[in-house]
């Protein structure tokens, strides 16, 4: 496991406070700043600029709190259909309710919640009603009339003017949501035109992590956000405008390239053409790519990352949540780096360890299922399924004895532990399955740790597994999953079933 640092998060949380207030001082003191990404917990960009700090983006919102703003878009669409993140196995509707959470945990308040694209759907009107009974004001914003083709209804009275204005009183207004198509930018375009009717020339700016604008089109760390991003469709470009402007280059992505004509005509109508922007680039303020310190780290970084994706959408065209097209783009992208999946370090050895359960029969209703984790040092643990345990839990068990130096003749878990749980699901809950999925394994681990100093060594062990790399030749049960969530391991698994039963817990 490569534990060399490729960016430095402490040189772009200065590059990017920078930033930010020399564009707030260029439009008088008010800006309403889009923030896309994640807020919180951004792991994609952590696994492909090793060293970047996944809450970074707090850190920043942390220093700058005194003098901003802070509103939180979400698209009634996306709670009416469930939508889910997929880093933590939420809805958005709840992924917004822990952001709140996380963001007064940091001492830092949201001034209200905006549901977009609102049309009374039952699931956005009840997230509202939960949300203004625990007094969190509330606005919701409905499509935008005339949008995106008839300027002049767009900035009308009947367009922006038909939102309600939400008084801000800071110089920066951060305009945030969980994840693409929140209403960020229309959120941000209301409140500049209500503005400007009030004599308030403000302005807006755009800031996203990934792509990266000044770094090449073709670098591994952006062709990963492409990876990141092949389920919508997303792909990279030169900003044609940019270069038009500057005879400079500058990488951008298709929807920000296709939305700017539209885009600049509302901001000149809004400021009367006051606006300066000549491209995409230019309203954006990212500075990720001056915080590259090692930039063959990030290279082979984004390539493991690219693999990571693949092996997703596999999983995901296996269950019926993405299409053929998207595993295809991902496959092309593997290609052009000359990568084959088995280039990941883990996927290999998990494969053997299942070839060899069902060479000694340990497997459980005739699943061989095998797993396999790179710990921090380089050291590769395998583990497979079992009567008694599931391959997720086999392995944990494996990594956390090696790392305390317990001899594999040791138990950690006693049979009359193990026992009494598998009694329990089969006698009293009437489960089928008697071997003990992760989370399970990790409650029993506890339990024995009570009596047992060696597995109290082991569990403390458990935190040295965070960010390690995990294959697994099924995919996990929601037991699995959920543990090796916890745990914080980067896990991928082949797109096989790890049961014959149709339906899974």
């Amino acid at each position: 496991m490569n534990c060399r640092v490729g960016f430095d998060s402490d040189r772009y949380l200065r590059e990017q406070k920078a930033a930010i207030w020399d564009r707030v001082e260029r439009f008088n003191n008010k800006l309403y700043l889009e923030f896309g990404g994640k807020l919180l917990f951004d792991y994609h960009a952590a696994r492909v600029l090793p060293g970047y700090d996944p809450n970074v983006k707090m850190r920043l919102l942390s220093e700058l709190k005194d003098k901003a703003d802070l509103l939180l878009c979400i698209y009634a669409g996306d709670i009416e259909r469930k939508k889910i993140r997929a880093d933590f196995g939420i809805t958005y509707d709840s992924d917004a309710l822990k952001l709140i959470d996380e963001l007064r945990s940091w001492d830092i308040d949201i001034l209200a919640v905006i549901i977009t694209r609102f049309d009374n759907q039952p699931a956005a009107t009840l997230f509202k009603n939960k949300l203004e009974r625990r007094n969190i004001k509330v606005f919701t914003h409905r499509y935008t009339k005339g949008y995106p083709t008839d300027v002049d209804l767009i900035v009308s009275d009947e367009g922006y003017g038909a939102n309600d204005y939400i008084e801000t009183r800071k110089p920066l207004v951060i305009v945030t949501g969980p994840g693409p198509g929140s209403g960020k930018l229309a959120t941000c375009l209301s409140q500049l035109y209500h503005d400007y009717q009030r004599g308030i020339q403000s302005g807006y700016a755009k800031f996203e992590t990934f792509p990266i604008w000044d770094i090449p089109l073709k670098h591994p760390v952006n062709i990963a956000y492409e990876a990141a991003t092949a389920d919508i469709r997303d792909f990279n470009l030169i900003d044609p405008f940019h270069l038009e402007a500057y005879q400079k280059v500058a990488v951008n992505y298709n929807r920000d390239v296709e939305v700017f004509p539209v885009l600049k005509r509302i901001l000149d109508k809004i400021t009367a053409g006051a606006s300066s922007y000549r491209s995409p680039t230019d309203m954006g303020v990212n500075r990720v790519g001056m915080a590259i310190v090692d930039d063959e780290v990030t290279r082979e970084a984004a390539k493991q990352e690219v693999i990571r994706r693949y092996f997703r959408y596999r999983c995901e065209y296996a269950m019926g949540f993405a299409d053929k097209e998207t595993v295809q783009r991902v496959e092309l992208f593997i290609k052009d780096f000359h990568l084959t999946p088995e280039y990941r370090k883990v996927v290999a050895p998990a494969r053997r360890a299942a070839e060899d359960a069902q060479r000694n029969k340990r497997g459980n209703e005739g699943i061989f299922c095998g797993a396999a984790i790179e710990l921090r040092d380089g050291t590769i643990i395998t583990g497979s399924n079992s009567p008694r345990f599931h391959a997720a839990s086999s392995v944990v068990i494996h990594a956390i004895k090696h790392l305390a130096g317990i001899p594999d003749k040791i138990q950690l878990l006693p049979a009359y532990i193990t026992g009494s749980i598998s009694t329990l699901k089969t006698d009293i809950l009437h489960e089928k399955s008697v071997s003990l999925d992760l989370e399970e394994s990790l409650i029993a681990l506890g339990i024995s740790a009570a009596t047992n100093p060696a597995a109290q060594l082991a569990i403390e062990k458990l935190k040295e597994l965070e960010r390690c790399e995990v294959h697994m030749t099924h995919m996990p049960s929601p037991g699995d999953e959920a543990g090796l969530r916890r745990l914080g391991v980067n896990l991928t698994s082949d797109p096989d079933f790890s049961s014959k039963n149709l339906f899974i817990s």
